[in-house]
């Protein structure tokens, strides 16, 4: 449907940004819960890092014991 009269077309384009408003806030809470969960992802990560790190260090240390 196309507008015919500057009103219409005015309460068209208002409709438009309402719309792009609404797609825009949701992008951000999507792009929030995004990087919350990424950083929820990498605590865990640097964990299992940590203690393959500390796991590595011990067989170092009892393989150094039996030279």
């Amino acid at each position: 449907m196309e507008p015919k009269t500057t009103r219409e077309e005015i309460l068209s384009l208002k409709g438009h940004v309402t719309g792009v408003k609404r797609e825009m806030y949701y992008i951000k809470k999507q792009q929030e819960h995004t990087h919350q969960d990424i950083e929820k992802t990498s605590k865990k990560i640097d964990w299992i890092l940590g203690l393959i790190i500390a796991g590595l260090a011990f067989l170092a240390s009892k393989s150094f014991e039996l030279l």
